[in-house]
Order: structure tokens, then C-alpha cells, then sequence
């Protein structure tokens, strides 16, 4: 797929093509953006990035109607239509929208103050190329999920058809029978950087963009931990997830590809409706998303090796996908301080939500306990995505005035 906007027009016979090329061309240069023209010729329609339906006039609806078959053919993004508000090209995107609508066909129009419409490009760039880069992604399953996860599973057949993602079961034994030397390794971490030698062999020989590992397994199996591998591998470029969540991995793979950064999989250990301030916790954390880290042990274990890290104190999202794809929870808050306690999972993190009543998303109707942490407000760029692959977001959070 090239990676750059093509831009198809819609003109009604009825308008002088001189004069609505003078219109074209003022519109499109103040926006800003780089695109390619592809004027009426939708022949190529679907084969870049993004591709936006410049709406120019009025009197279009019977032509967009006409070249609806054969477009829907050429591509499955939504219909994105792009007008100026000049010669009645508002009016005919909205009947055009209208009827995509009634036909259950996402669209979307873009109209607004130049700086706007560019934005909202930007963002929509962003979107269908994180949409490219999901298709064909393959991510392993090593072991089952833990057997506390009785909710955090996923629809394999859905994942592929909506998201393109392939999720390949991998045998724990597989990764046991590379670490069972850890157990004649007395030092924690010789056997910890051991385990992550293994993982990162298994990342290649099964060709994966990422993993989630039935991570306790090896508390027993060989006394240690996975937290220093996954740590590692994500700071990598992989996406490295604990107790074999998958909607926690394919959730990280969604930041991974939309935002290319980590995210830190963790569950809430205290939460205030009052204030709207919650605990996170957990036992690992992406070296690339903290200041500075230190090793402790595994929390409830007390062997192996655990990361306490320190993200950066500002802006934070929080962010989750059900293993279903029915639905998704997304919200930004402030992380205020991380701390230290003896008593829980070692990386933690308090965190303000921006607004106290997503709390009750959390109390009533959570999706699952992981959940996903960045940096930055990403609320927009999240949700763009996920709206364009027809995900819903949480009723919870939709109903919550």
C-alpha cells in the first residue's frame, strides 16, 4: 500500500470545471497537507494510505451512489469525504452520508477551519496506516492465559477478520524446555537474562511482532521470572504482555502500531470514586518508558527479578480492547507520583483521572482487570482508530452523564 493521501473528486456536470478548479485548487493548497490528485479517476481507489472523496459540488449523490459498488470492492476503509462548504458540497456530503449510514457503511465527513480539516487529516493518516501496519501482524500465545484471566480471552477467527492480527498458540514446554539450565543458575539475573535469551529465540523462530506469556509457570518451573525479559523485549520494538492476557497484548498492540511506543500493562490495585484517583501496579514495566528502574524481587513470589520503574510524572492515558473486539474503554488522566511500597507489585503508579466518573467503568463494567498505560492524551487518535474498525466504546462510559 503506498503510504500517501490520494485524493478522488466528485463533480456535478452542471458546474463550470474551470471555475470549480480554481476552487479546487486554493482549497486543497490551504490546507497544507501533502496528497496526490487523482481527479475522477478512481482506479486506484484503496491502494494508498488513505484515500478522501473531495466532494466539490452540489448534485453528486447519484454519482457517489453509482461508484459505491465498485469502491466498496477496492477497499474496506470508511468513506471519508472531504468538502469546502462551497457550491452546495456540504449539503450533498451529508445526503451521501446519510445513506451510507442507512446501509451500515462507516463514513465520515471532513469540514471545518483549514487548520481542522488538516489536523483531522493528519490524524486519519495516522489511523489507516496503523490499520496497515495490523494486518499480517503475528502474535504468540506462549502457555494458556493464566488461570485467573477466566474473562481475558480472545475470538481468534474476529481478531483475524477485523484487526488482520494471527494469533499463534505456542506450547509453554517450548519456552521451559530452552530455560531448564535456570535452575542450575544460582544469580537471578544470569537466569532472568537467560529466560529473555529464550524468549527473543522464540519471537524469532515463529516470526512475531509480539507475545503474552503464562508468565507464574516459571516461578515454579525454574525459580524466576519473565519481568526483565519483557521489560527488555518491549523496549525493543516487540510487544511483551504478562499472564497471557490477550486482549491486554492485542491492546498493546494497538499503541505499538498507532503511536509506535510501549505501554505498560498493569492492574488497578486501589481506586476512589471520590476523587478519581487510582493505583496501578505490576511487576514489570518497558525500560523505555521509565526515567529510571530498579530490581527488586517478584511481589507475590519473593524470587526471580522484579522491576520497580519510574515513569515521568504528566499526561497519561488509559486504555483497553475486549478480546472480542466488542467493545473498548479509553480515558486520560495525570500520573501524579510513583511510589515504592513494600506490599505490592513493584512498578507503581497513582494515577488522577481527568474525570472522576470513568471510575464506575472500572466498578460496574470493566473489561477485565489489565489494562493498558501510556504517555500522553491519546484519547483522540485511539478512538479514531478503533471507531474506524466499527469497535464501539464502553456503554459505561458512553451513558456515564
Amino acid at each position: 500500500m503506498k503510504q500517501t493521501t490520494a485524493i478522488y473528486t466528485l463533480t456535478s456536470a452542471l458546474h463550470d470545471e474551470k471555475a470549480v478548479s480554481a476552487v479546487t485548487q486554493e482549497f486543497l493548497g490551504s490546507i497544507g497537507i501533502e496528497y496526490v490528485l487523482k481527479g475522477n479517476d478512481y482506479s486506484d481507489y484503496g491502494t494508498s494510505s488513505l484515500s478522501l472523496i473531495y466532494v466539490r459540488t452540489g448534485g453528486t449523490e447519484g454519482l457517489f451512489k453509482q461508484l459505491l459498488p465498485g469502491l466498496q470492492a477496492k477497499s474496506s476503509q470508511p468513506f471519508y469525504l472531504l468538502t469546502s462548504g462551497k457550491s452546495n458540497s456540504l449539503a450533498a456530503s451529508m445526503e451521501i452520508l446519510s445513506y451510507l449510514r442507512q446501509h451500515d457503511i462507516r463514513g465520515e465527513i471532513i469540514h471545518g477551519s483549514t487548520a481542522y480539516i488538516a489536523q483531522r487529516i493528519r490524524h486519519l493518516e495516522a489511523i489507516e496506516k496503523a490499520c496497515s501496519r495490523l494486518r499480517g501482524t503475528r502474535l504468540g500465545i506462549i502457555g494458556e492465559p493464566s488461570d485467573w484471566l477466566i474473562s481475558s480471552h480472545a475470538d481468534k477467527q474476529t481478531v483475524m477478520e477485523r484487526l488482520g492480527i494471527t494469533l499463534v498458540d505456542i506450547p509453554m514446554q517450548a519456552l521451559l524446555d530452552k530455560v531448564s539450565d535456570c535452575l542450575t543458575i544460582q544469580q537471578a539475573m544470569a537466569g532472568a537474562q537467560r529466560i529473555y535469551e529464550a524468549l527473543k529465540e522464540m519471537v524469532n523462530a515463529y516470526r512475531l511482532s509480539g507475545f503474552t506469556l503464562r508468565c507464574f509457570d516459571l516461578l515454579s518451573a525454574v525459580r524466576n521470572t519473565g519481568c526483565l525479559a519483557l521489560a527488555k523485549l518491549n523496549a525493543e520494538g516487540y510487544v511483551a504482555g504478562c499472564e497471557g492476557d490477550v486482549p491486554a497484548m492485542l491492546s498493546m498492540m494497538i499503541v505499538r502500531s498507532l503511536l509506535g511506543i510501549s505501554g505498560f500493562q498493569a492492574n488497578p490495585s486501589t481506586i476512589n470514586p471520590e476523587t478519581g484517583e487510582m493505583l496501578f501496579a505490576h511487576c514489570t514495566i518497558p525500560f523505555d518508558m521509565v526515567e529510571r528502574y530498579e530490581y527488586d524481587t517478584h511481589f507475590e513470589s519473593g524470587i526471580g527479578v522484579g522491576i520497580r520503574g519510574y515513569m515521568k510524572e504528566g499526561p497519561v492515558t488509559i486504555f483497553k480492547l475486549a478480546g472480542d473486539l466488542s467493545r473498548y474503554f479509553v480515558t486520560e488522566g495525570t500520573l501524579v507520583r510513583n511510589q515504592a511500597k513494600p506490599d505490592l507489585c513493584r512498578t507503581q503508579q497513582v494515577i488522577a483521572l481527568a474525570d472522576k466518573r470513568q471510575t464506575s467503568y472500572f466498578l460496574t463494567n470493566p473489561i477485565g482487570n489489565h489494562h493498558i498505560i501510556m504517555p500522553g492524551h491519546q484519547q483522540t487518535l485511539i478512538e479514531g482508530l478503533l471507531n474506524s474498525l466499527g469497535i464501539e466504546e464502553s456503554t459505561i462510559k458512553k451513558n456515564r452523564e
